[in-house]
């Protein structure tokens, strides 16, 4: 699980999907992925929840760069991708974001 990242041949795009598992959300009832490629839009990027209880979102990225993202969880917790290429310190410098690299 975690993140599966697809290049496609024939244009500079990575298909990246992002998966929350079950265990790290407990009972939450939606998520956002929120970042870099959706200009922190916390409404714009919403997982879908499947039937495992799992969430999932599958987002076209422009290969050669880093994004931060971070998941939102019921418009109220911050939560760090388990799987994530790397972190980097937040500018709010309370926290870390996140990075996916394609």
């Amino acid at each position: 699980m975690g993140i599966q990242k697809k290049f496609l041949k024939t244009k500079p795009v990575c298909k990246v999907t992002f998966t929350m598992p079950k265990e790290a959300l407990d009972s939450a009832e939606k998520v956002n992925i929120v970042g870099d490629f959706n200009n922190w839009d916390k409404k714009s990027s919403p997982l879908k929840r499947l039937k495992t209880g799992t969430f999932k979102i599958t987002i076209d990225l422009p290969c050669g760069k880093e994004y931060q993202y971070r998941y939102l969880v019921d418009n109220s917790i911050w939560e760090n991708d388990w799987a994530a290429d790397k972190y980097v310190l937040s500018p709010y410098h309370d926290s870390d974001n996140s990075v996916v690299v394609v």
